[in-house]
């Protein structure tokens, strides 16, 4: 009885199930290993490099769903995800900690980067992430507004450790201008696109992002802007029908010498955008 679904899990992965088949995904594809990450993996093209390497060596099919970090490792403590590929190293750790993982492992790190109009009219631009958000915290009205995901996301908590860093009590006192989205990397980036804001993101996001319009790279650099991920696997213990096998499989080749090289190798424009955390 133990390896079965609960009505619960039966039900959410039914339901999941018809939204792919709503979206032209095949039923083969809700049986795969069921990966929740983020959307910057996601958006940035990374798992469009990545998946088609891991299945053609293991056989094993992947199906992502793409959200934010704290959404994303709900999902697994639901037991609607085998495996978790995350950014937010106290998130991860406290999920492990609750026994929802087996363990933490590093895969890989990009940088976070501010972007914001070209004109600057802030003066953000530079090395120095603290100082640029203290100018945004101080930001008089009707200047350019800040997006923030808000989403719970790696990067909405990035965010929220660079406002406390900077002294300014960021959400119970928004700065003037500050909007949050409750949505993706993408999503967040298409509305400073169009209201010609400021916006934390992920360097991998930014550089795949089309409709930039007005928006430039102001802030990169900062050791603050640093950003760490890792891959973890589903206990089975707390939910014994993820397929832990091949759960194990994927981030074992996350952190092979094979999966190291194919994340160094993805590039745009010539530009790495994600780089291995596992020395060999």
């Amino acid at each position: 009885m133990k390896n079965r679904l609960s009505a619960a899990a039966m039900a959410r992965r039914l339901a999941l199930l018809l939204c792919l088949a709503g979206s032209g995904i095949s039923a083969s594809a809700a049986e795969a290993l069921v990966l929740a990450s983020t959307t910057s993996t996601e958006q940035s093209g990374l798992f469009a490099h990545l998946l088609p390497r891991f299945t053609q060596e293991s056989g094993i099919a992947v199906k992502v769903v793409a959200l934010g970090t704290g959404q994303a490792l709900d999902l697994a403590r639901r037991g609607d995800a085998d495996v978790v590929l995350v950014h937010d190293i106290p998130a991860e750790e406290k999920f492990v900690a609750e026994g929802f993982g087996l363990r933490r492992m590093p895969v890989m790190f990009n940088d976070f980067v501010l972007v914001g109009p070209a004109s600057d009219p802030l003066k953000l631009r530079g090395s120095d992430a603290q100082r640029a958000m203290k100018l945004l915290g101080g930001a008089p009205a009707g200047a350019a507004g800040f997006i923030s995901r808000g989403d719970k996301s790696g990067t909405h908590a990035a965010e929220l450790r660079l406002w406390q860093a900077a002294g300014v009590d960021v959400p119970s006192q928004k700065p003037a201008g500050y909007r949050e989205c409750g949505c993706g990397m993408g999503p967040a980036l298409n509305m400073a696109s169009a209201l010609n804001a400021y916006v934390l993101a992920d360097r991998g996001t930014w550089a795949a992002f089309k409709n930039r319009g007005e928006l430039a790279l102001l802030v990169q650099g900062d050791s603050r802007l640093y950003n760490p991920y890792a891959v973890i696997v589903v206990n089975p213990a707390k939910h014994p029908h993820v397929k832990l096998k091949e759960a194990q499989a994927f981030a074992d080749w996350l952190v092979s010498p094979g999966g190291q090289r194919a994340i160094a190798d993805y590039k745009i424009g010539g530009e790495a955008l994600f780089f291995p955390l596992v020395a060999r």
